[in-house]
């Protein structure tokens, strides 16, 4: 009877404390404003030049806000619609047709199947020069994307250049629907593919109802591709977990300060396919939500992590009304997967004197947990692979191809020169197709610094600070030449990789996102390595009992046996 007694007593100190503590920061907050205001106002009033209220203010707002985690944001009621689209809705009125800029002109970038813009022969390639009556020259991204958003059955005139000609287009803008999971559909072997890119309005039903449709073909194994994943709807990734895991499971929970954004969140469902091999696919993109699933179907040793590891974000963020139809979003608390862990890869609230934010796993509060069946796992660092497929970073001569806007330019031409081509799943460019490309660089600027030339950079101003350059001076302006040297055949020693962005180009003049998808096919490791997987029950059973090639010897940070490709 005592210790239920010191037990409530204890709980009425935690809760009168919880209580001045939070009496305490709303005097804080009251004092603080009362402060902010009066400066704001003399400010504005007396100061002895113009100033522009609306400025003073979004710079105080933005100022105050650096300071916290660049999920903390401000929304203006001018990008209101763009923060919906971004991280809550997929539909638009519009015309289904990207745009991109170069060089101070506007021009389609890709359109969208089946959309006004497909339906009405706009091309990738095509130069706008008015819409509705509207020069675009010197008009912003969200200005375009005004001008060319629209409710649907509204109508929007388009002016655009085509090799030279001038022609005018008539669209009639619709509902543009952009899919959570853009793809799905099977791959050899008998397995189940499905991509899911983001977490918005009715992610989860998508995913289940393309699961649905593959289980009819009876998959020997499923893969959920979440590599190019950066969160979304925190709600819609605990129900793809329960769509492989049992009714009334842990899937996450989140903490805050404040006790009321301290929510535990558990499937409320039963399973759809609680017995089908599962392997999900990650990588440096997958955040927030895709960590959510990944993590949790890990510690619940439901699910075999294959790829890289992810980003890191376990923060959980929460929308505020303002005044003037404007936003505040706002990091309420963390999440922590099943085995309590939280994947959070860097510490904002500890940033140095110079603003860098420190990382979690380098310091002593990186900590290991267990999976249900005693795996390792540890937080601080984003959700590491069961199974590493290790990955490289795009040379510099590929970055400044993709960045001139040379691919571009050679897939458009390309379209024009060649009608059809072969399927997606098998389209390759020979080697004429690439010395054909090459030659088309003749005479463009696509110049970039190698790594190594950065290197040499920073080591002549080093030893340049060091009054040391006359003595290795030779020696670097050698190193310097040989360098350049080198890099007149990157494009023959980078062919393989630059064609193969190229052929993503040149197929989704053809085949659309869709086919995109399909044709990197052909060359995704990641996606060999898991087939690899399901079609071995021994090394799933191996991998889940982190037994063998896969026993954890390591932290993440340190290292872990894995396999890296699909022929190990």
């Amino acid at each position: 009877m005592k210790q239920y007694k010191l037990a409530a007593v204890f709980a009425l100190i935690a809760f009168a404390s919880l209580t001045w503590s939070f009496k305490e920061d709303l005097f804080q907050v009251s004092k603080n404003l009362d402060i902010f205001a009066s400066l704001y106002k003399e400010i504005s009033i007396n100061y002895v030049d113009e100033t522009n209220p609306s400025d003073l203010m979004r710079t105080s707002i933005d100022a105050m806000l650096d300071n916290l985690d660049p999920y903390t944001e401000y929304i203006p009621e001018s990008e209101i619609e763009d923060y919906k689209l971004k991280y809550v809705s997929t539909q638009y009125g519009g015309i289904g047709a990207s745009t991109v800029s170069i060089e101070g002109k506007l021009f389609v970038n890709e359109v969208i199947e089946g959309y006004p813009a497909d339906k009405q022969d706009v091309k990738p390639g095509d130069q706008l020069v008015k819409i509705n009556g509207n020069e675009v020259k010197g008009k912003d991204r969200n200005q375009i994307s005004q001008l060319l958003r629209g409710p649907k059955g509204s109508s929007v005139d388009m002016l655009i250049i085509r090799d030279g000609s001038v022609i005018t287009k008539k669209l009639v803008r619709d509902e543009i629907k952009q899919p959570n999971v853009p793809y799905s559909g099977m791959t050899d072997n008998n397995i189940a593919y499905i991509r899911l890119d983001k977490f918005l309005e009715n992610s989860a039903q998508e995913v289940k109802d393309a699961a649905i449709a593959l289980n009819k073909q009876q998959p020997k194994g499923m893969i959920l591709d979440l590599r190019y994943n950066g969160g979304g709807i925190l709600q819609e990734a605990v129900k793809i977990v329960n769509l492989f895991v049992r009714k009334d499971v842990l899937v996450v929970t989140q903490k805050g300060r404040n006790p009321q954004k301290t929510i535990t969140y558990k499937t409320m469902n039963d399973p759809l396919l609680l017995q089908m091999p599962l392997v999900v696919l990650v990588g440096g993109s997958s955040a927030s939500a895709s960590e959510i699933v990944a993590g949790s179907l890990q510690d619940l040793d439901r699910a075999i992590i294959v790829g890289q590891r992810s980003f890191g974000k376990g923060l959980v963020q929460q929308t505020f009304n303002l005044p003037y139809n404007s936003l505040v979003k706002v990091t309420v608390a963390k999440y922590f997967t099943p085995s309590g862990r939280c994947i959070q890869a860097l510490d904002y609230a500890h940033k140095d004197a110079n603003g860098k934010t420190p990382k979690f796993a380098d310091s002593p509060l990186s900590h290991k947990f267990n999976t249900s069946a005693g795996r390792s796992v540890y937080d601080g660092n984003g959700v590491y692979p069961d199974v590493v497929v290790n990955s490289s970073r795009p040379s510099p001569i590929t970055m400044s191809i993709v960045s001139k806007n040379l691919f571009f330019d050679y897939a458009n031409d390309y379209k024009k020169k060649n009608k059809t081509i072969a399927p997606a799943a098998s389209f390759q460019l020979t080697d004429n197709d690439y010395n054909q490309f090459v030659a088309s660089l003749d005479g463009k600027d696509y110049s970039y610094a190698s790594r190594t030339e950065r290197l040499l950079s920073d080591l002549r101003a080093e030893a340049e600070k060091e009054n040391k350059l006359g003595v290795v001076k030779s020696d670097l302006d050698d190193l310097k030449d040989k360098m350049l040297g080198a890099k007149k055949t990157d494009l023959v020693t980078y062919k393989a990789e630059i064609k193969r962005v190229l052929e993503t180009q040149i197929v989704s003049r053809y085949y659309y996102e869709k086919g995109k998808v399909i044709q990197a096919f052909q060359y995704d490791k990641e996606l060999q390595a898991a087939k690899a997987l399901l079609n071995s029950s021994t090394k799933m059973l191996a991998v889940l009992r982190g037994e063998g090639e896969y026993k954890t010897i390591g932290s993440p940070t340190k290292t872990i046996a894995a396999i890296t490709t699909a022929e190990n």
